[in-house]
């Protein structure tokens, strides 16, 4: 056995329930002595030791969320926050954010000093470092020992937890079919590194729709932008990466950025250039925050309906945190409605 022993490792291995594990080791009189004593020799062979910090949450609530997010200053996570707050102070729970500033050592970090005996379970959008190196051990660990996990917005398919999502595909599609609809005919997409699942499937949608118009696909109007420059240190770096870009394609009438930051920084190229919006470039950006409604002109955007997501993140963790079946191994995953929200950068309909 490979795998780090866990009560979920040692349950696979001996083809028996979790619960069966835990029970067992904790010398429940509800499990047989045979079990009893193959899951014992089992741990003991592989030296499994339980999680004493994982124990305490299990047995000790404390009325406690941990929330870890990539970024604050972000308008989406901090809608998000407030959903949380709100729908968990009513439930008579508090909450506790941490920062993981995209970086995978902070995410762990966070993580680790959270799990300290005074949180009963997490609320997660995880870190761009991380899905780049694919190493999610801390989370599946911490969800092995017990303590359950929410993802939302950026969240890892292969690990089992529930999680609040927005269709990225679906609404992406349908913001590029707006542009389709208002005569544009060259369509620049602006989108992060693929390892970023909310950029792969913004993107992903971007193409759908312009397949489902006949349009075929030119790399050259795809733009994936580096990490790097989305900090504000690098801004001018994205700007002029991005002015690359419209030099390049000098035949762009129509721009999907997925997210508010390039939307913005592509709206400042094309002044910088004399491109009127929206009479020669139409643009529409993801996620409705206080950038989008005072941009000159107006952005129009897909709105994400952060504090509705905080909101069924929260519900889903405590409602997880509340049952007492222990054996519940039933996930779910919340789609969250967007609104496209139209404004002065896209033209309106005769």
């Amino acid at each position: 056995m490979k795998q780090k022993p866990t009560l979920k490792v040692i349950a696979k291995e001996l083809d028996v329930s979790v619960s069966t594990v835990s029970k067992a080791l904790k010398d429940s009189k509800e499990i047989g002595a045979k079990t009893k004593e193959r899951v014992k020799a089992f741990a003991k062979l592989y030296n499994y030791r339980p999680n004493n910090i994982a124990l305490s949450l299990k047995n000790r609530k404390t009325k406690t969320i941990g929330v870890i997010i990539p970024e604050i200053v972000h308008h989406f996570f901090t809608t998000v926050i407030s959903g949380i707050e709100k729908y968990a102070n009513e439930q008579g729970y508090n909450v506790i954010v941490g920062l993981s500033n995209e970086s995978f050592d902070k995410e762990v970090i966070n993580l680790d000093m959270l799990a300290n005996g005074s949180i009963d379970g997490f609320i997660i959008s995880v870190a761009k470092e991380t899905l780049a190196k694919e190493d999610f051990h801390h989370i599946t660990e911490t969800i092995d020992q017990g303590v359950p996990i929410v993802m939302f917005d950026r969240v890892v398919d292969e690990i089992l937890c529930d999680k609040v999502i927005v269709d990225d595909v679906a609404t992406s599609k349908k913001a590029v079919q707006q542009l389709i609809s208002n005569g544009c005919k060259k369509i620049g997409i602006i989108s992060t590194k693929d390892y970023v699942s909310v950029g792969r499937l913004r993107t992903r949608g971007y193409l759908e729709a312009l397949n489902h118009n006949h349009i075929p696909k030119n790399d050259d109007l795809i733009l994936k932008i580096d990490d790097k420059l989305n900090s504000n240190d690098n801004l001018e770096q994205l700007e002029a990466q991005i002015a690359t870009f419209f030099k390049q394609n000098k035949q762009l009438d129509g721009i999907f950025a997925v997210n508010e930051l390039y939307a913005i920084t592509a709206m400042k190229v094309a002044r910088k250039n004399g491109i009127q919006i929206p009479e020669q470039l139409q643009v529409i950006g993801f996620t409705d925050g206080v950038l989008s409604k005072h941009a000159y002109p107006p952005l129009t955007t897909i709105s994400q309906h952060g504090f509705e997501m905080g909101e069924d993140c929260a519900r889903l963790l405590i409602e997880r945190l509340e049952k007492q079946d222990e054996e519940d191994e039933t996930y779910q995953t919340v789609v969250v409605k967007t609104d496209l929200v139209l404004r002065e950068t896209t033209k309106s309909k005769s």
